[in-house]
């Protein structure tokens, strides 16, 4: 079959290319440095701040006995019963301090469900979770209200200091489900109408106790 002149120049520019290395015209922006400025602030009131403005409820606790009565205050304002709580290091910590409500055994009867976190992002809001932990991958998103128990030493600024950190942490062994939650579950599809709790929670609250 005979190749057209047309597309043997063609080809032969194809062939070029691959065979001689182009430099990058922008190697700044090839992700080896954020490209946002560093946060002016600490990095508590940098993820307090944005985290409010996607709705997601803040709590700072100097420590876990605060962190318990912050939590039983919540529940009994709400007047939820039944709360749900997968990690056995968390539902002992909480018992300790006089955490006095009744978890429940099934996650679809619950009012809330409580997890912790693999840490928090500040310029954006999120909260990084993963399938590593005893919560597993469905606690987070089926719960009607999301519960969180984070550290101050969990802070990261950008979302790249967050994956860094996770590849520390399990070296080769990364979890088989990362996600970044960021505020309540909300879309827009529907008309352009902003809804709240389609596909997750309705309410997030993150609590945060000093850890230094």
């Amino acid at each position: 079959m005979k190749v057209s002149s047309a597309k043997e120049n063609i080809l032969k520019k194809i062939r070029q290319a691959l065979s001689e290395s182009t430099p990058i015209p922008f190697p700044q922006s090839e992700g080896n440095h954020s490209v946002f400025q560093p946060s002016r602030q600490d990095l508590e009131i940098e993820f307090a701040e944005q985290f409010a403005k996607l709705q997601g409820k803040f709590i700072f606790c100097v420590d876990h006995q605060e962190l318990a009565t912050q939590v039983n205050m919540l529940v009994a304002h709400q007047g939820w019963k039944k709360m749900y709580c997968r990690e056995e290091r968390l539902r002992e910590m909480l018992k300790q301090h006089a955490f006095d409500s009744w978890f429940s055994s099934e996650l679809g009867e619950c009012d809330a469900a409580i997890t912790s976190c693999e840490g928090l992002v500040a310029r954006t809001g999120t909260i990084i979770l993963s399938s590593a932990n005893a919560s597993g991958r469905t606690v987070s998103v089926y719960a009607p209200v999301h519960i969180c128990i984070a550290y101050t030493d969990q802070l990261v600024y950008d979302i790249r200091d967050g994956l860094l950190g996770l590849k520390e942490k399990y070296h080769q062994q990364l979890p088989s489900m990362v996600s970044f939650a960021t505020g309540p579950s909300r879309t827009a599809d529907i008309e352009k109408t902003l809804v709240v709790g389609v596909h997750g929670p309705k309410q997030v609250y993150l609590f945060l106790v000093d850890r230094q």
